[in-house]
């Protein structure tokens, strides 16, 4: 991974708004529906190579794909892992509540009654079939994963210098997900898909590009769990910790970037499991940078945790600098003011700029409106700028 050497390197948490023509095609593909495949695969390619030609416009150093070829950054790996499938048994856990829909019942109501009539609503929510996991997993996206580093690597030809990654789901998301109707034992079915992600990890790697493991189940499952302890749930997060090593196996820990992050809930959120609770496990992990939320009002605080807490030797922080749930952009002044926290905890050569969590994880309503997604994206470069003046001169 890139190391900021001399100035504050910009980069991204992954997804970014894609464009109407490509959204309604991708649901269809990744839901198992009928879709025009070469059509689809022409318009995610040029999408790919626009998308890359404005971060690059906007000053991101480190950039990916923006997602354009998923409808979501967990719901695509249906289609490259056999064994998933609809299912006529309910799910165990198709239906949470969580501690914040608890806490803030009213709240949430008036939300799913309003979901439809939000501005960004541009999709009618789908009738989602239940799936899960009834036969052996196998990784059989392999065509899939080339495609995707064939339209990045086709994007970034006039720009060999640039470096980019490549998002990809974590085990420990997919087995929460689709349950385990088929394994003896929900240990077996999350080593089976740690596993068959290994392949689509290493075919990333060995393209040249950095792959990112997407995992905001690991410190999301906190809330979800309303009735966890904050120790049973960190057994939790040990244990899959161990899977998430497990995908990685064979995988140079420098190639590696790990993202977690609290969902794009833009709602109350006063039970998120704290930073001090996980960071420990966290850093496990065998990636080289760990991005996290830090820019919105739950978590800003946090970056003084890491006064307590070392930051082991190679490794690297991408904090979010700027936030997926505020509509206000951010000043560069106040995005340099956070980096600048950073870099006075964990050093300045080893903080890159990023963002709290996706501008578009999915191609429905929870999308940041584009032109929010570029003033943000071109606040966080303008703040990076600032802040390597003052931590260089």
């Amino acid at each position: 991974m890139q190391v900021s050497t001399n100035r504050i390197i910009t980069t991204h948490c992954g997804s970014l708004p894609r464009p109407e023509e490509i959204v309604e095609p991708l649901r269809a593909k990744d839901g198992g529906e009928p879709f025009d495949r070469v059509q689809l695969a022409a318009r995610v390619r040029k999408s790919v190579a626009d998308v890359v030609a404005k971060q690059r416009e906007l000053g991101i150093d480190v950039i990916d794909d923006g997602e354009h070829s998923k409808s979501s950054f967990s719901s695509y790996a249906r289609g490259r892992i056999a064994g998933i499938s609809p299912t006529e048994k309910t799910p165990d856990r198709h239906v949470e509540m969580t501690r914040d829909m608890l806490a803030f019942p009213e709240v949430y109501r008036e939300m799913r009654l309003m979901f439809g009539a939000r501005p960004s609503a541009k999709i009618k929510a789908r009738a989602m079939t239940p799936l899960a996991c009834t036969g052996p997993i196998k990784y059989t996206g392999h065509a899939e994963v080339q495609e995707d580093i064939d339209n990045l690597r086709a994007a970034l030809a006039n720009a060999p210098e640039t470096e980019g990654f490549i998002t990809a789901i974590s085990p420990t998301n997919l087995e929460m997900y689709f349950p385990n109707q088929y394994y003896a034992s929900d240990e077996e079915y999350l080593a089976a898909l740690a596993d068959a992600l290994n392949e689509e990890y290493r075919a990333i790697v060995d393209a040249g590009f950095l792959v990112q493991l997407d995992d905001p189940r690991l410190i999301t499952h906190y809330n979800r769990s309303p009735n966890l302890t904050v120790e049973e749930n960190r057994k939790f997060i040990a244990v899959r910790v161990e899977a998430i090593n497990h995908s990685l196996r064979g995988i140079p820990e420098e190639k590696v970037r790990f993202h977690t992050c609290y969902s794009v809930n833009v709602a109350p959120r006063v039970h998120d499991l704290e930073l001090r609770h996980y960071v420990d496990l966290m850093l496990k992990i065998n990636a080289q940078g760990y991005s996290f939320e830090g820019a919105n009002p739950r978590h800003e605080h946090e970056w003084e945790v890491w006064k307590e807490v070392k930051l082991p030797a190679h490794k690297l922080l991408l904090p979010g600098v700027v936030s997926h749930c505020v509509y206000q952009v951010e000043h560069p002044e106040l995005v340099a003011q956070r980096i600048e926290r950073f870099a006075s905890v964990a050093g300045r050569e080893n903080v890159l700029a990023s963002n709290d969590c996706g501008f578009a994880t999915s191609a429905a309503s929870d999308q940041v409106h584009a032109d929010v997604a570029w003033a943000k994206l071109a606040a966080l470069s303008e703040g990076a700028r600032i802040a390597s003046k003052r931590l260089w001169g």
